[in-house]
C-alpha cells in the first residue's frame, strides 16, 4: 500500500486533543491499512519515532435522509491511535494560546 494513502486526516475533537498532551494522537486511516503501514506513514509524514499503534474499526452510522426520512448507513471506518517517543510531538494537534487583550481604558459615556 501507497504511504500517502495510508493516512486519511487526523482527529481532532476534544478527547484527541487531551490525549495529545500524553503523546498519542489520532488519525482516520485507510479500512486496508496495517499497524507496520501506519507506523512508516507516521514516520514519514511527520518524521517522529513511534512507539506503539493501535487500531480499531468503527461502525458506520445510521442517519435518516430525505423527504420520506430514508434510512441510509454511513461506511464503517478505520482509526488509529499512535505512540509517540518522549518529548516528541506533532504540531497540527497543539493548541495556540490567546493572549490577554488589555482591556479598554476611558470612561464609557453615559446616557441622560
Amino acid at each position: 500500500m501507497n504511504l500517502n494513502q495510508v493516512l486519511k486526516r487526523p482527529i481532532i475533537t476534544e478527547k484527541a486533543l487531551n490525549q495529545s498532551a500524553l503523546g498519542r494522537y489520532l488519525f482516520e486511516v485507510d479500512s486496508r491499512a496495517r499497524h507496520f503501514d501506519i507506523r512508516k506513514a507516521i514516520k514519514k509524514a511527520f518524521n517522529v519515532d513511534v512507539v506503539e499503534v493501535k487500531v480499531m474499526r468503527v461502525k458506520g452510522k445510521v442517519r435518516r435522509f430525505g423527504r420520506q426520512k430514508k434510512r441510509i448507513c454511513l461506511g464503517d471506518w478505520k482509526k488509529a491511535m499512535v505512540q509517540l517517543a518522549p518529548g516528541q510531538k506533532i504540531d497540527i494537534f497543539t493548541v495556540p494560546q490567546e493572549e490577554e487583550k488589555p482591556a479598554k481604558e476611558g470612561k464609557k459615556e453615559e446616557k441622560k
